[in-house]
């Protein structure tokens, strides 16, 4: 039956496909650029060098909201011009209200959902689906990631940081950006002397968007297809293509261990070295690879019998990320990366590691090799990664995946982590569906070789497949899926909560933009529906979620209300809290949820969730509150708590979560960042702290704090505790470009 159902969508798919995207680019806006000489750009933020006089202008910006399709209320106009190593790009924004301009952010790659910002894209392939991001705002902050065409985070994998550099002026006429993009920094195809971008600025205090091109708002701006045309560019150079990134770093750790107190000083040196194979293929090494100053994960609270899947943060697994991508919104990852050097949140040390990764003609490709060293409990581990994606029409492709890991002295029977993986995954998808509609069909299938001591395994057992058609636009956004995990699917280098089962999950939300109530941007009424089953079609959970309403007001506030629906039969008991058990039995549930979200826009904002209802043998009472206050640009305070109050037959118990979050942001190249995190489960607190200067873009200074307590006490505040350990850390790395 699956086979079929995949079948006849793929053809209908298609078909669909192939008629839509007959339309021609005769509707493409273009802008022309010019080659200036060398050293002519003093980047300051004015854009008062006559070399910016050369070319026209992008203008005339029109609404995505509110009014789409109307012009801008705010005159914007960009120019783009190049010289041998460099891409310059300069925007008038201009703006009748200097004064109103919203500029609360500094800190690189902070989200800019308080703030004005200039954003643009570009597809440097000019394939109409991969690309470069970029944004700023008028404080200076920048922003960036690669685009990966998924529909998680705008399509982007903002993790990424370039080497580029912008600088910004407020003017009694509005803001001014000035902005280099070495050629260095992309991977490009020589032969095209056209590249795809666009522009998107927003007005925050008008919570008005308007674009350059495609200003629909079902055409994102991270959507290249929908990106005009950037025309003239000729005999760009990447230099030798070599770029060294040695490091030192020096710590202080002190640990508490079964003898008592341990203290270490440590010292170390590393490098990072990169490549150039073809223009738009890169090749890069790291040696003794150090993350010491990756961020902590942020604190969570599990009262599920799933595991929880955490945020990769280290440089060297971020850069090129976006082509390991597999099947978005299908919850199937067969590669996540912090199964490399991470271990229940510890750090393996890496002796090496190598990476290519970037696009060669129709393909793009990724590929990771890295070794791991042997400490404590933990072998030295291989691992070996493989991904690519061939392009398909405008917007689609088929992709491959493989993935191996085995010890480093050769495959041990006895472990199940010693593990071969293979899969393949389909994604059709036009955003020109009868005009200017977004559909999109995805299929996969993923299988892994079966561990030693179980030989017998069928592949039903150790792979997973499902397939998904999605209609996600702004009025109408439906879809519906189906997903089967065999019971041993496992996979050693991937994530995945759970597995042995069968699940199929429509869902339908309509979105009016009701003209008639001028304070309503938009509302939401939806349902979705989940049906589950283990393999053998034995029920395991139904649950019906509806959206009774979701409103989003002019003001960019938003209150949210849904009810859930939920038969769900636990086929294993599990240890929830502490000796508390939830035992097998079919049981069913209602909840609500209610949400309440002031706009980030604010110099003082705050978000409220609450959730009641049953909760196995008895009740659960949710409760989240997050306060944001940003009394001035560069500084950010932000308070978290979690309170999930639960009475369970004949047990009762609370679980508290706090997050503290102090940042300090003198400019956009100077970060002090802290935060502090407690909660009851552990019985831990945690401090992190950091401060980081870049000397210059690609070189950076970091000082980091970490330190670890148990609390002897129920209470948070009695402050009774012991130093479980701390680390202080120095990082120094700088990059040499040839």
């Amino acid at each position: 039956m699956f086979k079929y159902l995949n079948l006849i969508f793929i053809f209908c798919i298609l078909n669909v496909v192939t008629f839509s995207q007959e339309n021609s680019e005769n509707d493409k806006r273009v802008i022309i650029t010019k080659r200036i000489s060398t050293g002519k750009i003093k980047l300051d933020g004015l854009l008062d060098e006559p070399e910016w006089d050369m070319v026209l202008p992008a203008k005339d910006f029109i609404q995505r909201d509110p009014i789409e399709g109307a012009p801008g209320t705010e005159k914007t106009e960009v120019s783009v011009i190049y010289d041998e190593n460099n891409l310059y790009i300069g925007a008038m924004l201009f703006d009748s209200d200097p004064d109103g301009i919203l500029a609360y952010q500094k800190r690189r790659d902070q989200s800019l959902r308080t703030d004005d910002r200039f954003m643009w894209i570009l597809d440097t392939f000019l394939d109409g689906r991969t690309g470069y991001f970029f944004e700023v705002n008028p404080a200076g902050l920048m922003g960036d990631g690669i685009i990966i065409g998924s529909e998680s985070h705008w399509g982007t994998n903002k993790d990424w940081n370039g080497i580029w550099d912008a600088r910004v002026v407020i003017l009694p006429e509005g803001w001014s950006v000035e902005v280099v993009i070495p050629f260095r920094t992309l991977n490009y195809n020589p032969n095209l002397e056209t590249w795809g971008i666009n522009f998107q600025r927003t007005v925050r205090r008008k919570n008005e968007d308007v674009k350059w091109a495609g200003f629909q708002r079902n055409k994102k701006l991270t959507s290249p297809i929908h990106a005009g045309h950037l025309s003239g560019l000729k005999n760009l150079t990447q230099g030798k293509g070599v770029e060294l990134k040695p490091y030192i770093s020096m710590s202080n750790r002190q640990m508490e261990m079964d003898k008592g107190l341990q203290k270490d000083n440590l010292s170390d040196l590393g490098f990072d070295m990169s490549m150039n194979i073809t223009s738009g293929l890169k090749g890069s090494l790291t040696y003794n690879t150090d993350f010491a100053e990756a961020e902590v994960d942020q604190r969570r609270v599990n009262l599920t019998r799933f595991p929880l899947r955490y945020a990769e943060k280290r440089g060297f697994f971020l850069e090129g990320a976006g082509v390991y991508s597999f099947s978005p919104r299908n919850d199937v990852m067969p590669f996540f990366s912090r199964r490399i050097g991470l271990s229940e949140g510890k750090q393996i040390p890496i002796n090496y590691g190598g990476r290519l990764s970037g696009q060669f003609g129709d393909y793009e490709i990724g590929m990771i090799q890295a070794q791991t060293k042997s400490i404590e409990s933990f072998p030295g581990e291989n691992f070996t990664v493989a991904r690519v994606k061939r392009a398909l029409l405008k917007q689609s492709y088929f992709g491959l995946v493989y993935t191996d890991r085995s010890t480093s002295k050769g495959k041990v029977d006895s472990t199940t982590l010693d593990q071969t993986l293979y899969g393949a995954d389909l994604d059709l998808k036009t955003s020109e569906f009868m005009g200017d509609k977004n559909l999109q069909f995805q299929t996969f299938f993923v299988f892994h070789t079966a561990p030693y001591n179980k030989p017998d395994l069928n592949l039903s057992d150790i792979s997973t497949r499902g397939l998904r058609l999605s209609y996600p636009n702004d009025i109408i956004r439906t879809h519906v899926s189906y997903r089967e995990f065999g019971d041993m699917y496992k996979p050693a280098v991937g994530f995945n909560r759970r597995n042995g089962f069968k699940r199929i999950q429509p869902s339908f939300s309509y979105h009016p933009r009701p003209e008639k109530y001028e304070f309503i941007r938009q509302i939401e009424f939806g349902i979705q529906y989940e049906y589950m089953t283990d393999i053998n079609n034995n029920l395991l959970k139904k649950e019906t979620t509806i959206t009774p309403f979701s409103i989003r007001f002019e003001s960019q506030d938003e209150i949210e209300f849904k009810i859930v629906k939920l038969i769900e039969y636990l086929d294993k008991p599990f240890v929830i809290y502490e000796d508390i058990t939830i035992p097998v039995k079919e049981y069913s549930s209602g909840e609500l949820q209610f949400k309440f979200e002031t706009s980030e826009k604010r110099m003082i904002s705050t978000e409220l969730e609450y959730q009641t209802g049953d909760f196995w043998t008895g009740k659960k009472h949710t409760l989240k509150s997050q306060i944001s206050v940003k009394p001035f640009s560069g500084f950010n305070i932000q308070t978290e708590y979690e309170k999930n109050q639960v009475k369970l037959s004949g047990n009762n118990f609370n679980t508290e979560l706090y997050n503290i979050e102090l940042g300090i942001y003198p400019t956009p190249r100077t970060a002090i960042f802290s935060n502090v995190q407690y909660d009851n489960v552990s019985n831990a607190v945690g401090l992190f702290a950091k401060l980081q200067h870049t000397i210059r873009p690609g070189s950076d200074f970091y000082l980091v704090y970490t330190h670890n307590w148990m609390s002897l006490s129920d209470q948070i505040f009695d402050f009774d505790l012991k130093t479980i350990s701390k680390v202080s850390s120095l990082k120094i790395n700088y990059t040499l470009r040839l």
